[in-house]
Order: C-alpha cells, then structure tokens, then sequence
C-alpha cells in the first residue's frame, strides 16, 4: 500500500506527461525565436533560442540516458541537468542585455 507521501502509478505517469508538455513548450518558444533570428537576423533572438533549447530541450535526454544507464549516479546527472540549466539562463541574460 502507499502512503500518502509516496507517488506511484498513475500520479507518477502524470507528472512525467505534465513534464513533457512543459518540454514541448519550452522548444516550441527555442522554435519561435529562431524562426524570429532567421527572419530578422537578430543575433539576441538567436541566443534567446539557444538558452530556451538548452534549458527546456537537452535536460528530457539527459534524463532518457540516466534510465538506460543506471550506473550513472543520480547526483552526477543532477549536477550536469543543473550545469545546462545555468548555461541556458546566461545565454537568455546575454540576449536580453545585448546591442541589436
């Protein structure tokens, strides 16, 4: 049986889904903003693009290859998942703060 503080089946089947739409999202707004440094050659958009990918797109991978490989140690991905989540916010910080 599982207590009230255990998350098992469904509710964990539905965080994972509730994870991916947020994912989809995330590279759908990369999407957006490429098509907007192609459009306009903007080098902020690009790197808006950039940060928004590796924030929202590269961390669902990384998670896959955690699974597939088990030895990996939980903190070592976290801390590379962490890594690219500061890199893609300092990118997006560039974008924003720079000259058009």
């Amino acid at each position: 049986m599982l207590g009230p503080l255990q998350v098992g089946g469904t509710t964990a089947a539905l965080l994972q889904a509730y994870e991916m739409v947020g994912a989809a999202l995330g590279l759908f707004i990369a999407f957006l903003a490429y098509r907007g440094y192609r459009r306009n050659d903007s080098r902020p958009m690009l790197y808006l693009a950039i940060g928004f990918g590796i924030i929202l797109g590269l961390p669902i991978p990384l998670v896959a290859i955690s699974l597939l490989f088990p030895s990996i140690p939980g903190a070592v991905s976290q801390a590379f998942v962490q890594t690219l989540e500061i890199v893609g916010l300092v990118c997006i910080i560039y974008a924003l703060r720079m000259e058009p």
